[in-house]
């Protein structure tokens, strides 16, 4: 499959804003994309992004805010997000949490700023909980827009990213027969967090009717937020490493399984809750750990590279613990802290380049 065929975020935007679409920039990780297409808002997914000027951001935020909140803020400070209507912030974490107030009751940007609170747990009250906050969300889209979607439209959308999604978990589990590089494969199933549903489906089934090369090389799982900057999958590639499966915030952890309700929120709310685990949404250590270890299991992963954003709190507070239990079990791994903002320095590609030879001993 040839890597040019994807869209470039820009165009996509240009595309949408032409058809007279309105666009809403989201900020990682968890939300339900079925909800603003119902409203005919078509999200464009904000994880950074990197390689902007940060010192915009740095004048509203602490120094040990994540640069993925600071490029976020540089970003709109700098008029990028004047394509976006509005701005939904999931509650992820502290820092994002953080970012919706300097925004509401400082900066105030021209677009309207949406929050949306999740819970930290699967009983069934969390779910009650996230049915309520859909629903106020529902509420605040259908003033903002004059829309009032029916519970068959909202079914019709959540059917429509379902089925992307299932497309985007058959790439994950197909990944070592397509013959796509580590990057290549990453800058597909990330085009995900921009391209509506049809389009990334029509890309998906293209992309998996295409078999190469089974991919070779030492064989680890990436685990994170994002792989950013991209450069860093070239660097496993060099060291003779391939990535065989993921628990990154913006796929892995992403691989939502369909819904059986045929009541809307109830189907979306199950949706985010029951997916993978994610420290965010207050999963265990314990239950991360077996996660982890299950899928080294059945992908044949060796070891695990964690590459983790400075700063992360719900990322960075767990890891002691949770690479502990791993070793444990006999599952090597090793920790990269990165800015996002900044170029990959020659000390992590060697200390990659270490920990895959060691894992190949």
């Amino acid at each position: 499959m040839a890597i040019t065929t994807i869209p470039h975020r820009r165009d996509v935007i240009k595309d949408i804003k032409n058809r007279g679409g309105l666009v809403a920039a989201v900020l990682p990780i968890h939300y339900s994309r079925a909800l603003l297409r119902a409203f005919d808002i078509f999200p464009i997914e904000l994880w950074g992004p990197p390689k902007v000027d940060v010192s915009l951001g740095g004048a509203h935020l602490q120094s040990y805010v994540c640069s993925i909140v600071h490029n976020a803020l540089s970003f709109l400070k700098m008029g990028e997000l004047n394509v976006a209507s509005l701005i939904l912030i999931p509650h992820t974490c502290d820092s994002l949490q953080g970012l919706t107030s300097v925004l509401m009751d400082m900066i105030k940007p021209e677009q309207t700023i949406f929050p949306l609170y999740l819970p930290r747990g699967q009983r069934e009250e969390d779910v009650v909980f996230l049915v309520d906050e859909l629903q106020a969300l529902y509420a605040h889209f259908s003033d903002f827009t004059g829309k009032y979607p029916t519970n068959e439209e909202l079914l019709t959308a959540i059917k429509r990213e379902e089925l992307s999604d299932l497309l985007l978990l058959k790439l994950h589990k197909n990944r070592q027969q397509m013959g796509l590089s580590n990057i290549d494969f990453y800058r597909l199933v990330r085009s995900r967090e921009y391209l509506s549903a049809e389009h990334f489906a029509a890309l998906a089934e293209n992309a998996l009717q295409v078999t190469g090369e089974t991919a070779g090389g030492i064989p680890v799982i990436l685990s994170g937020i994002l792989p950013e900057p991209m450069k860093m999958l070239d660097v496993i590639s060099k060291m003779k490493g391939q990535v065989v499966a993921d628990d990154l915030a913006c796929c892995g952890r992403r691989l939502y399984q369909p819904g059986t309700s045929r009541e809307p929120f109830r189907r979306m709310a199950e949706r985010i809750i029951y997916a993978p685990p994610d420290p965010t949404r207050g999963n265990s250590i314990a239950e991360r750990a077996e996660y982890l270890i299950e899928m080294a299991r059945n992908s044949g992963a060796k070891g695990i590279i964690f590459y983790e954003v400075k700063f992360c709190e719900p990322e960075l507070f767990d890891l002691p613990n949770l690479r502990n239990c791993l070793k444990e079990q006999g599952l090597a791994s090793i920790n990269i802290e990165v800015d996002i903002n900044n170029l990959l320095p020659h000390q992590i590609a060697t200390r990659i380049g270490a920990f895959l030879e060691m894992l190949d001993s």
